[in-house]
């Protein structure tokens, strides 16, 4: 197996992929038609959205919708990047909510956070160099 592609549910998919756009810089692979269903180019694995229309027809159980009000889920998106100043400066630019500003780990990244407009945490981090 691989890990194909993580799908957030969200209200507007069309939204969520041009903050993801803009906040980011990643770019659409797949827009659906309907609008309930886009794929953004990250690498290797797509980051995915789904509106809630298109996830009740699809999931077998109802679940829980996202909000931003609320603490965030258990999980975290990262994008790595050089600079992640610049970076977490883009994010609170294009609508992210600020978490926390960039600062040194002791395992050697630099590493910031973000909420999306969703609620998703975002983690901005530079690359992980050596034990």
């Amino acid at each position: 197996m691989r890990f194909g592609y993580a799908i957030v549910y969200v209200p507007d998919v069309v939204q969520a992929v041009d903050f993801y756009e803009r906040a980011f810089g990643l770019a659409r692979a797949f827009v659906h038609e309907s609008e309930d269903f886009a794929q953004l180019d990250t690498g290797g694995t797509a980051l995915a959205f789904t509106s809630h229309r298109l996830g009740a027809q699809a999931v077998p159980i109802p679940y829980t919708a996202l909000d931003p009000s609320t603490p965030p889920a258990g999980l975290e998106f990262t994008f790595i990047t050089d600079d992640v100043a610049g970076g977490f400066a883009r994010a609170i630019a294009a609508g992210a909510s600020a978490v926390a500003e960039p600062h040194h780990t002791p395992w050697g990244q630099v590493v910031s956070y973000v909420r999306d407009p969703h609620g998703v945490l975002v983690g901005i981090a530079s690359p992980v160099t050596g034990p």
